[in-house]
């Protein structure tokens, strides 16, 4: 066979196998069963997924470093406000949504721009309670109760900064308040009250089971992941509890190629066979209020139903998170 001929053969191969090849993927990821779901959709598609685990904050501040020239494809985190940050700056793809059959729940968070994709809900600001320490007839019910004498030192909450599961739960705050300098005034009386002020919900939880707080301001997947493990605590929710959810941001520099391959990512995620390798990932994430028909919450999980929770407006918060999360590390984490 003539040289040239084989040589054309070759790069139709080549070219053909490279065509059949799904492009990889770069996931930055601050969700705890994140591995968990990649392990089981690179099986089942052979689609690879090189992930990059940061805490939120350390997350966005990378992606923003990365403006000019992203290294990654797809990010994934809790909280719609900075998700909405990074939307408003043109850099996730819009106008895509995976045709997944949502549940009611989904109406609450799904953007109307299509700009992001919400996997999951948690709620951000719930009181987790040392039940060792306080009985349930003094269970405290709001934020304002926090600054009396009897809590001084027993209150302890997330940095936004860090963790970002919290700014939601300030924001949530500061709406149900009635504004940010309201929200401000609330905080920085428990602050005076002696707030302890932790990195990130881990070794809040912590200290709050060995006794050295009596009450945590967290997500509520922690306070699930607390009665799964029979601790001795009790969950309340006071006024200013907000949806959070999970949210995927596709990169608008991403190639085609790309972008198709993380789609399919989500896409698994949202069917019954991705929502198992989260929920049962063991990883206390994974208790998260599921936004597709089909798939339920852990049984310990309180009903979505019976719970007063607010929706925080990305569009309003969105923009002041920074302004914010400066104030409180200045005013509050000191």
């Amino acid at each position: 066979m003539n040289r040239s001929i084989l040589l054309l053969s070759a790069l139709c191969l080549t070219a053909t196998a490279s065509a059949q090849t799904p492009a990889p993927i770069v996931m930055y990821s601050a969700i705890g069963y994140a591995q968990n779901v990649i392990d089981a959709f690179t099986k089942k598609t052979g689609i690879p997924v090189k992930m990059v685990d940061l805490s939120t904050g350390p997350l966005v501040a990378k992606v923003q470093a990365e403006k000019q020239n992203p290294q990654w494809n797809v990010v994934w985190f809790d909280g719609a406000e900075a998700m909405r940050d990074l939307a408003n700056q043109n850099m996730l793809l819009k106008g895509w949504e995976p045709d997944v059959k949502w549940n009611a729940l989904s109406k609450q968070v799904r953007p109307a721009d299509k700009a992001y994709i919400p996997g999951g809900v948690t709620l951000a600001g719930v009181f987790i309670v040392n039940t060792k320490l306080v009985p349930d007839s003094k269970m405290p019910v709001s934020w304002a109760e926090l600054s009396k004498p009897e809590w001084k030192g027993l209150v302890g909450m997330p940095n936004p900064a860090v963790s970002g599961p919290t700014y939601p739960l300030v924001a949530g705050l500061m709406q149900a308040m009635g504004g940010e300098a309201q929200g401000k005034a609330v905080l920085s009386s428990v602050k005076a009250n002696g707030l302890q002020v932790f990195d990130t919900n881990g070794p809040m939880i912590k200290q709050l089971l060995s006794g050295g707080i009596a009450i945590a301001a967290a997500q509520s997947t922690r306070a699930v992941d607390a009665l799964i493990k029979k601790e001795a605590v009790k969950v309340v929710y006071p006024k200013g509890v907000s949806l959070l959810p999970s949210d995927f941001g596709i990169s608008a520099k991403a190639s085609p190629a790309v972008q198709d391959s993380v789609k399919k990512f989500i896409e698994f995620f949202l069917s019954p066979e991705g929502q198992a390798a989260a929920l049962n990932s063991g990883d206390s994430d994974g208790y998260f209020y599921p936004l597709v028909d089909g798939v339920s919450a852990n049984a310990l999980a309180t009903p979505i139903e019976k719970v007063a929770f607010l929706k925080v407006d990305p569009l309003v918060w969105g923009p002041r998170e920074a302004e914010i999360n400066t104030w409180f590390a200045n005013t509050i984490a000191r």
